[in-house]
């Protein structure tokens, strides 16, 4: 097959990468009051050209920051809308690992006001980045952020004000508004891939959450279209060459996860609905069903199969995905699929139980798989 010139490529990765451990001694130094938000900030910078040439050196074609500046995947970029509160008292989460489980509460975000934005959210960050990859390598600067459904899934309709939105289309009118202004800038900054994490439509798919959605309020089989409106409106305006990609995942923190189930309750309108170029899948193991519900991926769409886990420092076989990957091409061409981890290696700065080794091992196992089944990486 030829090479693919833009995104997503044969071989690609979510995006977060495990903090090297001079960067989070910094944030501990930072957070102390001991260096000022200067010092961090260079610290920052030096630990992401660090890790933009470790992602070049394995032959990645797409490269990010490694969400180095973040502390968790959603949370750093909500809290910069105007209107949006973030809670010390966190949302209670019950993780699963296959050795135990595990509680963990993230902040909790509420809409409290008017939403706006007021300045560049993560523009800076992906300048930054544009910069630093090396500039005869031709490869391609990727920024993720949060899916704007992650404004409302986890409060529903109670943690929106009822005074600033009395009307929750209004609501969403304005968090698609906020988004494509951000999405404007970054398309500016010569953004022309993008991701979207979402963690909503996956966690639909669990019975459980599904009856946790009705609890709060909510109707679980109402919820995938109106996502889908609110995240067509958000990217509705981006340039015809940049890529868009949704990223599903089923929670990842310390290599745990939340959600179980296949994608059979939202995969209609998942694939058909939202107008995104292409979906980022976790695929690494029976949690996430098979691939049956990739029938309704249209004919214009790609699918980036999440294969090899980023929970676990056990490398997968490449003749056994090399056999997955054939088991999807009887649902999607082989030629509109890619590979990839089955996600970020470090979704909060916690990181999974894994090391740097083991990261560079995966990562390089997916180049190699890429380049075994396409003849490109």
């Amino acid at each position: 097959m030829s090479p693919r010139s833009r995104p997503p490529f044969r071989a690609d990765h979510v995006g977060s990468l495990l903090r090297p451990p001079a960067l989070l001694a910094a944030r501990d130094r930072a957070a102390k009051g001991a260096i000022s938000p200067a010092a961090l900030r260079a610290a920052e910078d030096a630990a992401i050209r660090d890790v933009v040439a470790f992602q070049e050196g394995l032959g990645l074609q797409s490269v990010t920051d490694g969400e180095f500046r973040r502390t968790y995947f959603h949370i750093d970029f909500l809290e910069r809308i105007e209107g949006v509160a973030v809670s010390a008292s966190g949302i209670p989460a019950h993780f699963h690992t296959d050795h135990g489980d595990l509680d963990f509460a993230p902040p909790r975000l509420s809409i409290t006001g008017k939403l706006r934005r007021s300045g560049p959210i993560f523009g800076e960050d992906f300048s930054f980045l544009a910069a630093a990859l090396d500039a005869t390598g031709g490869r391609t600067p990727k920024i993720a952020i949060p899916s704007p459904s992650m404004a409302h899934f986890r409060g529903g309709r109670a943690a929106v004000d009822s005074v600033a939105y009395p009307d929750i289309e209004q609501f969403f009118a304005d968090l698609a508004r906020v988004y494509a202004e951000e999405i404007a800038d970054l398309a500016a900054r010569g953004c022309r891939y993008l991701q979207l994490d979402d963690t909503n439509l996956a966690y639909l798919c669990d019975p459980e959450i599904r009856a946790d959605v009705r609890a709060m309020g909510e109707d679980p089989d109402a919820l995938p279209a109106a996502y889908a409106r609110l995240i067509n409106a958000a990217i509705a305006g981006r340039p015809a060459d940049m890529t868009v990609a949704i990223h599903l995942c089923r929670g990842n923190f310390r290599s745990a996860w939340v959600a179980e189930g296949g994608y059979d309750p939202v995969a209609e309108t998942l694939f058909g609905r939202i107008e995104a170029d292409a979906f980022f899948l976790e695929y690494d193991t029976d949690r996430a069903g098979d691939f049956a519900p990739l029938r309704y991926v249209p004919e214009d769409k790609f699918v980036v199969l999440g294969l090899v886990s980023t929970k676990t420092p056990r490398l997968e076989d490449k003749d056994a995905l090399k056999r997955r990957i054939d088991d999807a091409a009887r649902r999607v061409p082989l030629e509109r699929l890619c590979v990839s981890p089955q996600c970020g290696f470090s979704s909060t700065v916690h990181g999974n139980q894994i090391t740097v080794d083991d990261e560079r091992r995966k990562l390089a196992l997916v180049v190699e798989l890429a380049r075994d089944v396409w003849g490109d990486s």
